[in-house]
């Protein structure tokens, strides 16, 4: 086989190649999209079970909820932007994916930092309940004779 006889079919692949990725391109986007969508609706009903005070937790709880459907939802969002490159990018295409990406995974980074930081805060938080806890619990057992 020549050139000239592969070169049809070469072409012919290439084209389903080049629209399969862009299916799947799209389907990526769409579920970053719906994540951070759920992400917002699970905040907003957060945030209302907080100011009706039907929930013990905090906004700072709804929050970092919330940062954790966008963090996932923005990979999914860098992931279309990959995939829409893949396939013969022209430069002018990767200079945006590469703003693009510096951008998301910057916004990820401090989003993840923000959760790290949260979490930590939280487990302090709930250490120093169970300290209060167990010394409430001891001093008010009136079970234990050898106090009084």
């Amino acid at each position: 086989m020549t050139d000239r006889t592969l070169s049809p079919l070469f072409y012919q692949s290439e084209h389903y190649v080049i629209t399969a990725v862009e299916w799947l391109r799209l389907i990526v986007e769409i579920m970053g999209a719906a994540v951070i969508g759920v992400g917002v609706v699970v905040a907003a009903v957060g945030c209302v079970k907080v100011m009706l005070g039907q929930d013990g937790g905090s906004f700072h709880r709804v929050r970092l909820t919330l940062a954790r459907y966008l963090s996932l939802g923005l990979e999914f969002q860098l992931g279309a932007d990959i995939l829409a490159t893949a396939v013969a990018p022209s430069w002018e295409q990767i200079g945006k994916l590469a703003a693009i990406a510096l951008i998301r995974t910057g916004l990820n980074y401090f989003l993840m930092q923000e959760m790290k930081a949260a979490e930590r805060d939280w487990k302090r938080r709930d250490k120093w309940l169970k300290r209060q806890e167990k010394k409430h619990l001891e001093t008010d057992n009136p079970l234990d004779q050898s106090k009084h």
